[in-house]
This record gives structure tokens, sequence and C-alpha cells, in this order.
């Protein structure tokens, strides 16, 4: 039996994705992250773990945007950090 993670966003996600330069990735994120994420949030074509002062942070390429996140395995949760364009994000 294969445990589904939760999805929580942040406030800092909220704020950013409710911008105008980010009006279309959010339906994306939902329909194509968020079900990835819930099965395995910890290996995907997309998804790479960081490392250095990032370290325990995951990102999931999204095209030219990236989607950061962290996971609670024991609480079996991903917290959904920010997103930004990939110019902006490291």
């Amino acid at each position: 039996m294969s445990v589904e993670f939760r999805i929580a966003e942040t406030h800092g996600f909220r704020k950013t994705i409710g911008k105008r330069d980010y009006s279309g990735i959010y339906d994306k994120v939902v329909a194509y992250v968020y079900p990835q994420l819930r099965s395995n949030p910890f290996y995907g074509p997309n998804i790479k773990k960081l490392r250095g002062e990032f370290d325990g942070v995951y990102r999931y390429r999204i095209g030219a945007f990236r989607l950061f996140y962290t996971i609670e395995s024991l609480k079996v949760i991903v917290f959904v950090l920010g997103i930004e364009k990939r110019k902006d994000s490291y």
C-alpha cells in the first residue's frame, strides 16, 4: 500500500503565485506537479534535491519556473515554499 503525501502551501508561495507574471502556472502546478508530489516527492525527472545552504529543499522544474518545497516524511506532508522564474531563483 502506497502512502500519499499531503500538500501544504506556505503564505509566501500563495503570495508569489498571485502575481500577474505567474497567472497561468498555478493550473499546471495543481494538474501536473501536485499529483506527482503526492505519490513520490523524492524522485522524478524534474525533481532535484538542492545542496549547500539549501540542504533539505527540493526543486521541481516547470519550464522556465522552479517550484521549491521541503518534505516532512514522518508527517507525510510536502510544504510548498515558493515558485520563481529560473533566472531569479538561484
